[in-house]
């Protein structure tokens, strides 16, 4: 297991270092890889570790089966790492935490809006990849989250097809409940938590997943990922509730349904029905409202120039822009200057190029500890100067970025892919 190749800096060096790294990188902040095990889960193994790796934090901690961008949101494990789920920057042989970048820079690199607002950089994005299904679960909305001192947690999906050559197990997705299903049918799955499988999912609909494609998945929805590997642009925040007790053979412990319930409320059934979005769940048209399909941003591409910008999360939750991302492609011998209304977080999927004075590049194989080229945070200074992108290599260069809430002036709405 390869050792971090940068030396961590103290909160209180944090500032002079992060001075530096903003003068040379004008603006852009490389990011190593975050690497997270979930322990109820099973790694699908394309995410770029080496497979000598994929248990890096103990076999007790289980497979490592997420990588994060760009976070300053702690992992909710049991037995983790003090700095799980946070990103580290690095510049010059050191490396200090994302999120003390963000308290010390502050307008600088989230935006003067955003810092004022949020105080933080309130979004993230990961890989997830596992071999098979998730268990059907929700993410608390805010009035029930607020409760444990939390934040609910709207998320988007995205299937990139450079990571999933394989579907393994399981490529399709149960989202929401159907139409008609009752909160007592839900409450009788909870009762039969310990009989084996509850039955939560024959209450539910599955759609299969299709690469190149996406779902917006609103707080308080349930579903139950299948084994694609997938992009997840989210809140910031890591509150789930389990509703199913058997995956694949495999026991859901009763103590993930109520993670991120009131320790008084940990066995008030109705209260755990009562979390979720009911509307929402048996929505007739779930798939309208929230299934997505790439957009061209024309203002941003020009595919005689050899490069296009692609909407891949957009549309309003409750009538907000939470969490949007794009897809950047830039064909061989192509550039661009790319200029947002915003701070993003960039994962390369594909390709090598450079972006403004730093190089970018996917990898085949990244050993724990390693510190590639593919990352980078995109702070709201760059954004506003523009970046240059340059594709350096012979296959099309492909990023991924997400964004914060109200970056844009505006973007698509759920279902404009049809127009």
């Amino acid at each position: 297991m390869a050792q971090s190749q940068s030396k961590k800096v103290t909160r209180d060096n944090v500032n002079a270092v992060l001075a530096k790294a903003m003068d040379a990188g004008e603006g852009l902040l490389r990011l190593v890889p975050n690497w997270v095990p979930r322990s109820f889960l099973q790694p699908g193994k394309r995410i770029k570790l080496a497979p000598t790796d994929w248990y890096a934090l103990g076999l007790n901690r289980g497979g490592i089966d997420e990588r994060w961008f760009a976070s300053t949101t702690e992992a909710a494990n049991e037995g983790r790492e003090e700095d799980e789920g946070l990103s580290y920057v690095k510049f010059e042989g050191e490396k200090f935490l994302l999120r003390d970048a963000v308290e010390e820079g502050q307008g600088a690199v989230v935006g003067e809006r955003m810092w004022e607002e949020y105080k933080r950089w309130p979004v993230f994005s990961k890989f997830f990849d596992n071999a098979g299904p998730i268990p059907h679960h929700m993410h608390q909305m805010q009035q029930h989250a607020e409760l444990t001192g939390q934040q609910g947690k709207p998320e988007a999906y995205y299937f990139p097809p450079q990571l999933n050559a394989a579907e393994n197990h399981f490529d399709y997705t149960f989202m929401g409940l159907e139409p008609g299903t009752t909160k007592a049918q839900v409450r009788k799955c909870l009762e039969d938590w310990n009989k084996g499988d509850n039955g939560i999912l024959d209450l539910a609909k599955a759609y299969r997943l299709k690469r190149g494609t996406g779902w917006l998945i609103p707080a308080g929805v349930l579903h139950a990922p299948g084994s694609l590997c997938t992009f997840e642009p989210q809140w910031g925040s890591d509150v789930f509730g389990m509703y199913q007790s058997l995956v694949e053979g495999r026991e859901v412990p009763w103590s993930l349904l109520v993670k991120d319930v009131p320790k008084d409320r940990e066995y008030d059934l109705d209260y755990i029905v009562e979390q979720l979005d009911w509307d929402k769940n048996v929505d007739p048209f779930f798939k309208d409202h929230n299934y997505l399909e790439p957009i061209v941003d024309e203002a941003n591409s020009d595919a005689d120039a050899g490069y296009w910008d692609r909407w891949i999360t957009y549309g309003l939750i409750d009538g907000k822009q939470r969490i949007s991302a794009k897809e950047l492609t830039v064909m061989p011998g192509a550039s661009c200057v790319i200029r947002d209304g915003g701070a993003s977080g960039w994962i390369t999927v594909q390709g090598r190029g450079t972006m403004g004075k730093l190089n970018i590049e996917s990898p085949n194989m990244i050993h724990f500890g390693e510190e590639p080229d593919d990352e980078i945070y995109i702070t709201a200074t760059a954004a506003k100067n523009g970046i240059k992108i340059v594709n350096t290599g012979s296959e099309p260069l492909v990023g991924l970025r997400y964004f914060g809430p109200d970056t844009h002036a505006s973007v698509p709405n759920v279902g404009d892919y049809k127009k």
